[in-house]
């Protein structure tokens, strides 16, 4: 009987969620981009940067009813910035590694709270 708007909630979370990260994303994108100028930045990060840039910016139209595709769009894009500077530099992924232990945390608690049953015995108002 609960089930309906609790699922109704966590789709809410997921969706915004993943437009932050779209918008967060499109942002390091366009301002690597535009500094492409004043700082090398090699033509294959280039070209990469400007093609998940067109990607990012689509998805907002194209993936609004479509999670796998938004989801697949956040991970083709974080992708194209951290695999070519990975490879040129390969201390970065020391850097990477560190930063993955709050990423793991944070996709534990949204997988626990996906799969997290409502609570029946609460009362409406509390």
């Amino acid at each position: 009987m609960n089930a309906g708007p609790a699922r109704g909630r966590w789709d809410r979370v997921e969706f915004y969620t993943s437009y932050f990260l779209l918008a967060v994303l499109a942002s390091v994108i366009a301002t690597r981009l535009g500094f492409a100028d004043v700082w090398a930045l090699p033509r294959v990060d280039f070209v990469l940067s400007a093609a998940a840039l067109a990607l990012v910016l689509a998805s907002f139209w194209v993936a609004r009813a479509r999670r796998g595709l938004r989801l697949g769009t956040v991970a083709f894009a974080a992708a194209t910035q951290l695999v070519p500077v990975s490879i040129r530099h390969p201390a970065v992924l020391l850097a990477l590694a560190g930063a993955l232990v709050p990423v793991l945390v944070a996709l534990w608690a949204l997988v626990a709270l996906s799969r997290k049953a409502p609570d029946r015995h609460r009362t409406p108002g509390a």
